[in-house]
């Protein structure tokens, strides 16, 4: 099978990906930019492609089986121009880096090791144990809202309960409560949902329903020493009504990983937002790492691996987003 991986983020799967899908796999590796002749015509002759985007600008790849993306998200994935016998797929494998970012940022504003550490580091003594006046916090007790209950809601939900919190769902489709969900609400209930709890880790997708989600109005339910986490898609969250509500500090802060705007070959080092949040402190700031591990690396490589191989076998796929014509 002729496979290319296009593009950077592609890319980063394709070592050692040869050992995966066995010996008579021709694999390529091309630039985001097809400028090149030979780029094209590689690209159009791919049976199997990873990729992130596919729109008009790409060439056809006639042949295409399998049009696989590296990641859950494939709205960058012009599904009705690839070709109608290709099978669209996706990955997963990145919940469990996502839970313990998550987990580790709602440890690290209860726990506060790097501001002990630098306070001792010149003699000041200011957590030290014996004084009301010098506790620090905790998580267990606290009310964990999760915003989608996917693979990564689902894992977030077992290590809070290992923590000892409770754990509030709210989803499109219904969620029962069960030993990792203590309370459920419906879409339709997202303010109310909001105002219960303590923490509010968004995972969305981004669709055309999700898009501003979680607006003026969700964000004006919350406690006013809540913490928001957004680890699903940026847009999810109105950009507007959640700088607002963290610069006033009707909220008690953000730990955002997704983002507004995003680096390209024009503006490599962008802010990632037309709005200044980074002058605000109350504000946890990272580059889209959360999922970004050796471990979902490796895991995606074996998805997409033994998809390829289920193709060439004529086995049935896993993780179809969309299943190709005969």
């Amino acid at each position: 099978m002729r496979i290319i991986f296009h593009g950077d983020n592609a890319a980063s799967f394709s070592r050692g990906f040869a050992d995966l899908v066995g010996p008579d796999a021709e694999i390529g590796i091309l630039p985001d930019g097809l400028d090149a002749t030979a780029d094209r015509k590689a690209y159009a002759a791919a049976q199997a492609i990873i990729g992130v985007k596919f729109d008009a600008g790409l060439p056809m790849p006639r042949d295409l089986l399998l049009f696989h993306v590296p990641g859950a998200g494939y709205d960058a994935v012009d599904v009705a121009l690839l070709p109608p016998q290709a099978h669209l797929c996706n990955c997963f494998g990145h919940e469990q880096a996502i839970s313990e970012y998550v987990m580790g940022a709602l440890l690290a504003r209860a726990i506060p090791l790097t501001d002990a550490d630098a306070r001792l580091r010149q003699g000041d003594w200011a957590y030290w144990a014996g004084s009301p006046d010098r506790v620090h916090g905790e998580i267990a007790g606290q009310t964990v809202g999760l915003l989608g209950f996917g693979h990564i809601g689902k894992a977030i939900a077992r290590r809070a309960k290992a923590f000892e919190m409770t754990v509030h769902v709210a989803n499109r489709s219904p969620v029962a409560t069960s030993d990792l969900v203590d309370r459920a609400f419906g879409l339709d209930e997202l303010e109310a949902f909001c105002g219960s709890v303590d923490a509010l880790v968004v995972s969305v997708p981004l669709t055309t329903d999700t898009t501003g989600l979680v607006g003026r109005a969700a964000l004006g339910a919350m406690k006013p020493d809540a913490v928001i986490l957004n680890v699903g898609r940026g847009p999810t969250i109105d950009e507007a009504a959640l700088f607002e509500a963290l610069r006033d500090r009707r909220i008690g802060g953000a730990v955002i990983d997704t983002w507004y705007r995003y680096p390209s070959a024009g503006e490599p080092n962008i802010l990632p937002s037309k709005l200044p949040f980074h002058e605000l402190s109350n504000v946890l700031m990272t580059p889209h790492m959360s999922g970004w591990t050796s471990g979902t690396i490796r895991r995606r490589q074996q998805t997409m691996a033994d998809n390829i191989r289920r193709c060439l076998s004529g086995a049935a796929l896993t993780n179809v987003v969309r299943q190709g014509r005969a």
